[in-house]
């Protein structure tokens, strides 16, 4: 598995000053972007997705494979089209073309959330860490595994700043254990894990129909 904080796996003449703006264009766009609508397309209410809506999505594609250069997937090509890519650009500098094999484990719960018609709630991003901050501003973080949550994990601590990766929880397991569906994870695939709580540095907490 490629290390999934979007920012190491680009080129630095590609990505401009992603990396050292990255804090800073973070923190600009959640003053910016209000509460769960993160762009400018219609949307479907978000009340109208379900946590199992979403997880039911998630698993339809449990065993997509990036190709040989770590793209390929058709969430590659879906943000790579999509508004919110040209918002990070401007946000982040570099081009669309910088998506094309970049890790994609953000760019898949973003797809994820688009085919479910939850955008809105479950947010989109392609850099973790910006996204996570998104959650907290808008008080939609914590530390319970609650099915359909964005989990999201710092394989070497519990900070924000320092999140490598995240997926869905599909269910707590009772036993300091998660079980998961993630991108970008074993081999380049969406894969269901079991993933120790330990890793985990928070939840986002999507606002799905009962």
């Amino acid at each position: 598995m490629r290390k999934n904080v979007f920012t190491r796996a680009l080129k630095p003449a590609t990505l401009g000053v992603f990396a050292a703006s990255a804090s800073v264009a973070a923190g600009a766009m959640l003053a910016s972007t209000p509460a769960f609508a993160a762009d400018h397309e219609a949307q479907k209410p978000a009340m109208q997705a379900s946590a199992q809506s979403v997880l039911r999505i998630a698993e339809s594609q449990i065993g997509v494979t990036e190709n040989a250069t770590g793209g390929g997937t058709p969430f590659h090509s879906w943000y790579m089209s999509s508004q919110r890519a040209k918002e990070t650009i401007a946000r982040d500098g570099g081009s669309v073309q910088a998506y094309a094999n970049a890790p994609w484990c953000a760019m898949f719960v973003s797809w994820v959330g688009e085919k479910a018609g939850a955008r809105q709630t479950v947010g989109w991003d392609a850099y973790t860490v910006t996204w996570a901050k998104w959650f907290q501003a808008n008080k939609k973080w914590g530390t319970l595994a609650k099915p359909g949550a964005v989990v999201f994990y710092d394989w070497n601590g519990k900070s924000t700043t320092g999140i490598d990766h995240m997926g869905l929880v599909k269910q707590d397991n009772g036993n300091g254990t998660i079980t998961t569906i993630e991108g970008n994870t074993g081999n380049g695939k969406v894969e269901q894990r079991i993933r120790p709580k330990s890793q985990v540095v928070g939840y986002g907490y999507p606002e799905y129909k009962a």
